[in-house]
């Protein structure tokens, strides 16, 4: 299992940014692994919302089926799966003068033989957490 935290601070306040991260179609404009992210349901984003995400992440494609799994005023969940691996990523987000803390974790849990590349995909999780937050913090400033 690998897990990669990164927590930082934006000007929206938090309702914006939790609003904004509950539809994970927008990972296409902050995850710089994302190659694209569709919906799979419609009507308004809610508990039980499933994306289809096709990512690639140093020089692999995988594609994984999210889904929204908790939604509150403060933390929003999503869990990606295929038949390789599980990644769950919290966010939580708080008030923070007048814009927001965020905390973005991620789980990520190899199955199967794919286990056997787990300290590589640390490695290069740390480096995608990076690019990551520096891409959520431009992202979430703009919306401010």
């Amino acid at each position: 299992m690998t897990t990669v935290s990164r927590t930082f601070t934006v000007k929206p306040a938090p309702s914006v940014v939790l609003e904004y991260l509950r539809d994970f179609s927008h990972a296409e404009e902050w995850d710089p692994g994302t190659v694209s992210c569709t919906r799979n349901d419609t009507g308004p984003v809610r508990v039980g919302s499933t994306w289809h995400n096709v990512s690639k992440i140093a020089g692999v494609s995988t594609e994984l089926t999210y889904e929204l799994t908790r939604s509150t005023d403060d933390t929003v969940e999503l869990v990606g799966t295929n038949d390789t691996a599980r990644s769950t990523d919290t966010i939580t987000v708080l008030p923070h003068g007048e814009g927001s803390e965020v905390t973005y974790r991620a789980v990520i849990e190899m199955k199967g033989a794919a286990r056997l590349a787990s300290p590589l995909v640390k490695l290069v999780f740390e480096k995608v957490g990076d690019d990551t937050e520096d891409d959520l913090v431009r992202v979430l400033d703009a919306l401010a």
